[in-house]
């Protein structure tokens, strides 16, 4: 059957038939990693568990890839473009998955064994990549396997986050959103430095480090009166004293700055070292300000987002385009989304009410059997987009000059 004769419908039933087939194989990868949560860089067990998987289906995948020990990456198909998926697999501390990067993993495994195994049928060119990508959560790993050459020649980035059926209290009955608007974001890291002395016998001569991060504290706490409502400044401080009767002489904290855009997060930044300097000058303390772990907004494409909203339905799902209110959360698919057309979508699961990711409720719900089904649906609907990428040249152009259209913005 040739291309040109082949109809989504007859693509549809292939992928349907591989990945029935798999089912239970991927719902015991999903549940291995969901009962092993693993923290950003040390993801060894959930590296290991599909890399395993994949090789048992016959793929040739290279470990610890791109200089990151626990990214891994898999390639099928031949000449054409390259359709990229991502796999996430870390967690979070004390509280597990939860934000389901199991179900993430899940998903994009299933749209890559799917979209392979409808080339191998179908024969046409193209390839696509199952990349591994750790840290999201704290790290950046997306921003590291850029760095070292893991999207060149990507064509087309798709990926799927889980969340709660109802995101946004005005998205009606839509249980799934294909474009969502989340915050850039950066990591700034500070250190005070003071001198010690006797808290009681002769403070006269110390110079209080504490006094300098509390300052900078209360300096953001004022700032916040004065940022946009999707703007978010949060801290944690990491090196305080333990003792009361001595004057500290070194304090350390770590903040994250989040705006909607990587403008509206540089003048926000911007403040926020001010706030810093401010408390190191008013104290007489030294301050290292070091900024790292930058996470872009997301660029969304309407193409992909169409694309997705179309396949979804014809799996009973009912999910928005897109839209216009910004997830306060950032993820490091932001930085791919400025190097190449991206779908990050949020579908939804089946949740208590009131459960939102980053919470143990929902790293229950991230687990369940229930749950498992949705992933797979959404990694049949990625892998029916990467087949209309790879075999539609007008909805491949149009999917580019959108964002073409949207870097320059």
């Amino acid at each position: 059957m040739t291309i040109s004769a082949l109809g989504i419908d007859d693509v549809r039933a292939s992928v349907d038939l591989a990945l029935e087939e798999l089912h239970n194989s991927l719902r015991k990868v999903n549940h291995e990693i969901w009962s092993n949560p693993e923290l950003a860089f040390n993801e060894h067990r959930a590296h290991d568990t599909i890399c395993d998987f994949l090789e048992k289906q016959g793929f040739s995948v290279t470990r610890h890839a791109y200089g990151l020990d626990t990214s891994f990456e898999a390639l099928s198909g031949s000449g054409g473009r390259l359709i990229n998926f991502n796999a996430e697999y870390d967690a979070l501390p004390d509280i597990g998955h939860a934000c389901g990067h199991n179900l993430i993993a899940t998903s994009s495994i299933a749209a890559f064994l799917a979209l392979s195994f409808v080339l191998k049928k179908y024969g046409i060119p193209g390839r696509t990549q199952l990349l591994g990508t750790p840290a999201e959560e704290n790290g950046g790993g997306k921003a590291d396997l850029i760095e070292a050459g893991a999207y060149k020649g990507v064509d087309i980035s798709l990926m799927a986050h889980s969340g709660p059926k109802k995101l946004f209290a005005d998205q009606g009955d839509a249980e799934g959103i294909a474009g969502t608007l989340m915050n850039a974001r950066k990591k700034i890291t500070c250190e005070f430095t003071g001198k010690s002395a006797h808290a009681g016998g002769n403070p006269w001569d110390g110079i209080n480090a504490l006094d300098a991060l509390v300052s900078a504290y209360n300096n953001v706490s004022v700032l916040r009166q004065q940022i946009l409502p999707e703007q978010r400044i949060h801290c944690a401080f990491t090196d305080v004293p333990t003792v009361a009767n001595v004057i500290p002489e070194h304090t350390e904290a770590i903040w994250q700055v989040r705006s909607p855009s990587l403008k509206g997060l540089n003048s926000l930044v911007s403040k926020v070292r001010n706030c810093i300097q401010a408390g190191a000058l008013a104290t007489g303390c030294e301050v290292r300000i070091k900024e790292d772990e930058l996470y872009t907004d997301v660029r969304l494409n309407d193409t992909l987002c169409e694309r997705y909203q179309a396949h979804m339905d014809q799996y009973g799902r009912k999910v928005l385009k897109r839209h216009d209110k910004v997830l306060t959360a950032s993820s490091d698919i932001g930085n791919v989304s400025y190097v190449t057309p991206t779908l990050h979508t949020m579908f939804g699961i089946p949740t208590p009410e009131n459960t939102f990711p980053h919470h143990p409720s929902f790293a229950a719900s991230a687990g369940t059997d229930e749950a498992h089904p949705e992933a797979i649906v959404v990694g049949k609907s990625l892998a029916l987009i990467g087949w209309e990428m790879l075999s539609d040249d007008g909805l491949f152009a149009r999917a580019h000059q959108q964002w073409r259209e949207e870097i320059e913005g």
